[in-house]
Formats: C-alpha cells, structure tokens, sequence
C-alpha cells in the first residue's frame, strides 16, 4: 500500500506539560484508524498536528506529493454569511454536484433536513456541525482526520457516516482517522487502534474490541498497572464477548485468547439481585402509562394514547429521531410533564432523578470546589453487591483523584463536569433513574466506569442516547418512539434502523426538496440516488378502535411476557438449586419450564403479528 502521510519524532508540549513526546507514526492507504485516550491526553492535538494546523515542537509531518488531507476539527472554520449550499459545494453548479451520486448520498444522509439556502451563521449547533462533516467529505481529501465526527448525529445519522466511511475504504480511497468516544462506530469502521497515553501513540491491531482484549493482555503481563483498571476492562471485554451475537461473531480477536481471560469474570450485572433490590425499594409498582397523550398544539398528538409499564428493576433504552418524543415521554415518566389524555400511575416511593444534557443542576455550584460540593451529601450509595459507596468512592469510580477535591466546578472539563452531574445524581438516592445523552464529553475509560457503577445501582433505569453500544451494554430492553407510539424492539437498534428504512424516514431516505427542486430531472434519474417507500394505503391500516384494541392487548402480552420470563428464570434458578438426586422433582420442573417457554413462543408471535399490524 501506498505512504500517504507520517511522523517522525514528533514532539509537542505546553507549559504545564508534554502532550506528546517523540512520536512517529504513518498512514497507508486502506488505513482506517481508531485513535482512543483519556480526555486531555493528546488525541486532539495529534489530529492536529497530522492536518498541519499545528506545529510540532520538533520532529516533522511528511506527505506524499499530491496527498491531500482534510480535516474536521471540533470547531469549525465555516462562513457565518455564506448560505449552507455555498458552504458545501462551493460555486459548483446544481446540475454539476446533483450527477454525482456520491455528493447526493453525503448531502441527502446528513443534510436533510438543513435548508438549502439558509446562512451558515443561522443553524443550529447540530446542524452546523454536520454542514462541516457534509462539506469536508464532498471534498473527498485522501486522508480524512475526523475528531469526534458522531457527536450531534443521531443513531440513523452514525449509521450512515459509518456505511459511507466502510464504502469508502472498499474502494481503496485513501486513510482515515478517526477520534470518537462512540465504541460501536469505533468497532465499525476501524481495523487498527491507536491509544495516546503518557506522551505516547501505542498502535494496536483491530477495532475497539480487539483494543480492549490488546489492553487486557497488557494490564495482566504488567505488576505495576493499577488493578481496578485492568478488572474494568476484563469486565468490558466479558461483555462485548457475551452481549451482542453480531458483535461475537466478527473474528476481531482471537476467541481462544478472550475466553481465557473472561473465565472467571461473572456476568456484567446480577439481574436477579438487582430485580430483589429494586422491587424492595420500590414496591411492585414503578410507572404506568395508561393511553397517556401528550398535545402541545391542539389536534397534533406528540405521544398517541401510549400504554406501558415500567416495572421495578427495568432498563430501557429509549431510541428516536429528534424531535418524536422522547424528551416528552422522560417528563411522564419523570412526572415533571402531565399527560393531556389518558393517565399516568406512579409509585408511592417512586423517588425519580433526571440527568440532563445541559449540566443545569451544576450552574449554582460553579465558584464552590468540588470537594465542598460532595461535603452535605452524607449519605452512600447501594449497589446489588452489597457494597456501600461513599461519596469519596463513587467520585473516584469515576476518575476524579484527590486533586480534582480542591478544583473550582467552573474549572473542570466538560467530562468532568458531565460526571460530577452524574456522583451527585445518583447520591441523590433516586430509585429511578433517567439518563438522557449521558456520553457527551466522556472518553471510553471514563464510559466504562460509568457503566460499571451503572450495572450495580438497584433501581429503575431509563436512558436515552445515540451511542448504540452504550444502549446494548446498560440497558435490557429497548423501545422507540415512532409517530406517537411506543415500540417494543426486541432486535435492539438493528430493529430500529430496520423499521425507520421501511417507512423511508431515515435521513439517508429523505432527499431536501430545495435540493431536489434545484436539481431537477438528473438527481431524480442518476443511479444510486435512495428512495422512500411507499405508505401503506388506509385501507390496510386498522381503524381508530380496532387500533385503540390492538394497543391494549399489546400492552397486555408485555405484561404477561415479563411475567412469565421472569417465571422461567426462577424455574431455572429452582432447578440449579435442586437436589441432582431427586429425578422425580428435577423431571416435574422441567415440564413447567417446557411450558412456560411454549407460552412465551406463543405470546412473542401474537405480539408480532399486533406489531406488523398497528405499523
């Protein structure tokens, strides 16, 4: 393979530290690399240095004659005056960028719904940032360095960028390198790692999962490596190689290799003990919507008549484009939002806490340090294990040092901050717990840690997010909010994606009219330009009482579901408990578990078929 770009001895440093020191490293072409770190370590800046947009200290940055490099920095350079069509293609002609199917797949799938003509200065956050990520790969640069490209992406969005970036190495079309706290996408489109540390790019062979059993390894040959670090990641490693069946089919690393490592690593949460937990702080009952509806606009339902039981010990995640709902069905959960139909039943214990996105709880304590504002909270948190963790503790579980004590909350990172949010959130004792984009800002040692002091809090678990591996690895069960309903998935996200391509909604299936108006007849006839599918006719949709029906006895099969699953992992537990020597008793629960597993098939198909019937 072609060299396209490299370092040689490459060194940076500020006055309070050394980012990087003697560094060397190259691109091939076909490369596709993952670069990974704590927060602050250098990923950045590493970026950076590869663009050109910054000098090393010493050493030097080498390209091929001819390599062009792009790269998408997390502040963008773009013209607050110039138009969005301007910002990516440039003077370009309509009919010159609308022939050519690569420039309408990247238009379609992340500018969708951004009007053609508005001027850059006016978009929102999101929307200028995928602007950036659309005009950059319009350009199509042989090596494309993108820091973290997913973030204001929904999870059709990442999907996209990752098929395109797949496509793009198929064709042998230069490198890229990407820095993104998105594991799954990591996974995805990457084929070796680079991990920046202590001044230093440590290369390794494969995706993310790969990285981890890599890092496993390493942390088990090395005394000195701390060893809470290195239990965090064989528990990371014991779930991406028990979780996901996509996931543990792809030959990333070798089996052999990972199942010696995770032998003794129990499962990653003890549903049992947690369910015990839960059900003892909470009682039997949680949250019930019962044909809740929620209208801000007179005749327009945002939440359509929706049942659904949110039982103690539950973990959902919540999947959705922006704006179907989601923030509106957390405020009936959460009970800070009313239903304008229907009702919403909840516990007499339900104590439910939300961690937003926009850090608000933290805006009252920014001059206080961080060790004043842990100082009231006296209280410890219970995990499924038995343990009492003190505040100190859970401060430390994620990542904060004795250092961090004495630091102003103004002065901490977006990360830290973001996980001081959580410490207090979860000192707070709720026993429902509503997580909503809870990444943002967290490298991947920091989401592991989270995670870990998730899988043993004892409560009521709802969480909404993009990041799909963060959905799969916390929560059990996944729903979404589709045209005012709430949707069961029992295929996770994959389902999600699934459903969203069918109706032609996703963003990559929805070409902007402006942009189809000003492209005429040679977008709507040029090959590989997506299509919608066609809605069902009204004829084959049910009526508003047979829907109303249909809805009722969905919400009646989950309940029954739940409860007879939870009845065959009880059987199962009665049975490993049993005496091996009473046949006669070990035979009589294997007939109950036959047939509480014959139920479940059958309840599972009627809830199919209700399912293809209401959309």
């Amino acid at each position: 393979m072609a060299h396209l770009l490299g370092a040689d001895s490459i060194r940076l440093a500020f006055p309070n530290r050394t980012v990087l020191d003697g560094v060397s490293l190259g691109l091939e072409d076909g490369d596709s690399v993952g670069v990974v770190g704590r927060n602050g370590d250098g990923k950045s800046s590493l970026l950076r240095l590869l663009a050109g947009r910054t000098t090393p200290d010493s050493g030097r940055v080498t390209l091929r004659r001819g390599t062009s490099v792009g790269l998408l920095d997390q502040t963008d350079s773009l013209d607050p005056e110039a138009t969005v069509g301007h910002a990516v293609v440039g003077d370009a002609a309509d009919h010159e960028w609308a022939s050519d199917p690569r420039a309408r797949s990247i238009i379609d799938g992340l500018l969708a719904d951004v009007p053609w003509d508005q001027p850059v200065g006016a978009l929102s956050g999101g929307q200028r940032r995928r602007t950036a990520l659309a005009a950059l790969l319009v350009q199509d640069p042989d090596v494309l360095l993108l820091d973290e490209p997913t973030n204001h992406l929904d999870v059709e969005g990442v999907t996209w960028l990752a098929n395109h970036l797949k496509e793009r190495s198929a064709r042998g079309s230069g490198a890229f390198a990407v820095v993104t706290h998105d594991r799954w996408f990591l996974d995805e489109v990457t084929t070796a790692t680079w991990e920046v540390h202590d001044g230093i790019v440590e290369p390794f062979e494969g995706g993310y999962a790969a990285y981890v059993l890599a890092r496993v390894e390493r942390d088990r040959q090395a005394a000195t490596v701390a060893a809470k670090r290195a239990n965090l990641m064989k528990k990371e490693l014991a779930w991406l190689r028990r979780g996901a069946p996509a996931r543990t089919s792809k030959p990333k690393f070798r089996i052999d290799a990972a199942n010696a490592l995770i032998a003794d690593v129990p499962p990653v949460r003890d549903s049992v003990a947690l369910t015990r937990m839960a059900t003892a702080r909470l009682g039997k009952d949680v949250v019930e919507l019962v044909d809740a509806s929620v209208s801000y606009v007179p005749g327009t339902d945002v939440l359509d008549r929706i049942s659904w039981i949110l039982g103690p010990g539950d973990r959902v995640g919540i999947l959705g484009a922006n704006g179907a709902g989601k923030s509106t069905l957390l405020g009936l959960v959460t009970g800070t939002l009313a239903p304008t139909a229907g009702r919403v039943k909840r516990g007499r214990t339900v104590e439910a806490a939300w961690l937003s996105q926009d850090l608000a709880e933290l805006t009252t304590e920014a001059d206080k340090r961080v060790a004043d504002v842990i100082a009231p909270l006296r209280v410890s948190m219970r995990s499924s294990t038995g343990d009492d963790l003190t505040p100190g503790q859970v401060l430390e579980r994620l990542g904060f040092t004795s250092a961090h004590l004495a630091t102003p909350v103004r002065d901490l990172s977006g990360g830290q901050k973001r996980r001081l949010q959580l410490a207090l959130t979860l000192l707070g004792e709720p026993n429902v717990l509503v997580l909503d984009e809870p990444t943002n800002d967290m490298d991947t040692d920091m989401l592991a840690a989270m995670e870990d002091l998730l899988d043993g809090w004892p409560g009521t678990l709802v969480v909404v997010s993009h990041d799909r591996y963060l959905l799969e690895r916390v929560t059990d069960d996944q729903y979404a909010v589709l045209d005012g309903s709430l949707r069961h998935l029992p295929g996770g996200v994959e389902e999600y994606l699934a459903l969203r391509a069918r109706r032609g909604t996703t963003t990559s299936s929805s070409a902007p009219s402006a942009r189809s108006a000003a492209s005429g007849s040679v977008a709507a006839s040029a090959p590989g330009t997506p299509t919608g599918t066609t809605p069902a006719s009204p004829a084959a949709q049910p009526g508003g009482a047979a829907r109303h029906a249909s809805r009722k006895e969905l919400a009646s099969i989950e309940r029954k579901l739940d409860k007879r699953q939870a009845d065959a992992v009880a059987l199962h537990e009665e049975m490993a408990a049993h005496d091996v020597a009473d046949y006669a008793g070990l035979a009589a629960l294997g007939a109950r578990l036959r047939a509480v597993e014959a139920e479940i098939g059958e309840l599972e198909e009627r809830w199919l078929e209700l399912s293809e019937t209401l959309g």
